[in-house]
């Protein structure tokens, strides 16, 4: 029985949320770079085309990252031309200028650089502090902006750090305007070990907005380590915010922060945005499919709650919301 069919979840629509939300799709990249076994290219560009195919509009594609720190996204310069022509923005991870150039050889219009609020973090993942690390994405930005490329800004850490713990809400500001004064077009304000509550989401984003960041360029990520990730969604929304980083089956963390668990899975959220009659453009029915086909492929269920409840229950296709 397809659940979806019987008109669930009843659409009840809240005050104080947009009325339409991009997500921005991670599981290719962030979702599949954790994974201990190889996926071929071919079954990734597969998997991004079922993510097209099932109404998302910005999916993340792969990371121009040294094979030697994400082996499993080696094969960018294979991956990326293999779904260029797809009708959707591919954004991808560019780590320094060497990473840029990579990506602007095969055409890439939409770029990201991946910076942390915290000092541990900044050397765990990139071997600098916060400022060398910011140092270094400033000609990436320059060369990106001159190509007329979008350029993203991840920040991890934004909420709590495996070393450091808490993490002043002013030193995650401070990072944010340096990463939008340097040129970047849109922030991806991580929550990369997962333990943000809604107070704290909302205290950030009203910090943010009072220091001059237009809330417009805001994306919120997400992890459900603690069972928070929609609770500080539905936060962030009620804030403004109406972009949300989301991983197709739950799948992915991070690979230098060990207690990071899985994304907020995208089905789960289409989910809650569907019931409070928020448009989000995806067929349901088709992402869950394509979860379940991944799952297969990397021989587990997935984790996510919304594919599970779906799953055998002939859920394959819905209304585009």
């Amino acid at each position: 029985m397809n659940t979806p069919d019987l008109g669930l979840p009843m659409t009840v629509p809240a005050e104080g949320l947009p009325a339409r939300v991009r997500i921005h799709e991670v599981g290719a990249r962030d979702g599949l770079q954790n994974e201990k076994a190889v996926v071929p290219a071919a079954v990734k560009a597969e998997f991004v085309r079922r993510l097209a195919g099932a109404g998302l509009t910005t999916i993340e594609a792969t990371s121009f990252v040294h094979p030697k720190w994400v082996p499993q996204l080696a094969d960018a310069e294979e991956l990326f031309p293999a779904v260029a022509d797809l009708p959707v923005d591919l954004p991808v991870l560019v780590p320094n200028e060497r990473g840029l150039d990579r990506a602007l050889a095969l055409g890439a219009r939409r770029v990201a650089v991946f910076a942390s609020a915290t000092e541990s973090f900044a050397k765990a993942n990139l071997n600098r502090t916060v400022d060398e690390a910011l140092a270094m994405f400033a000609p990436v930005v320059d060369r990106a902006k001159a190509a007329d490329v979008h350029v993203r800004g991840y920040l991890s850490m934004c909420f709590g750090d495996p070393w450091e713990g808490a993490v002043p809400v002013p030193q995650v500001v401070r990072v944010c305007r340096a990463l939008l004064d340097m040129g970047c077009d849109e922030l991806s304000l991580g929550d990369t070990i997962g333990v943000a509550t809604p107070g704290h989401v909302g205290a950030l984003l009203t910090a943010l907005t009072g220091a001059g960041v237009p809330v417009d360029t805001l994306g919120v990520h997400f992890h459900d380590t603690y069972g928070q990730a929609l609770s500080n969604t539905l936060t962030a929304l009620r804030h403004g915010v109406t972009t949300v980083d989301a991983s197709a089956g739950g799948l992915g963390g991070c690979p230098y922060a060990k207690s990071a668990t899985g994304n907020l899975a995208t089905e789960d959220l289409v989910w809650m945005l569907r019931g409070l009659g928020i448009d989000t453009g995806v067929d349901l029915g088709r992402l869950v499919a394509t979860s379940v086909w991944m799952a297969a492929h990397l021989g587990r269920p997935s984790p996510s709650r919304t594919v599970r409840a779906l799953a055998g229950s002939g859920a394959d296709s819905d209304q585009e919301q």
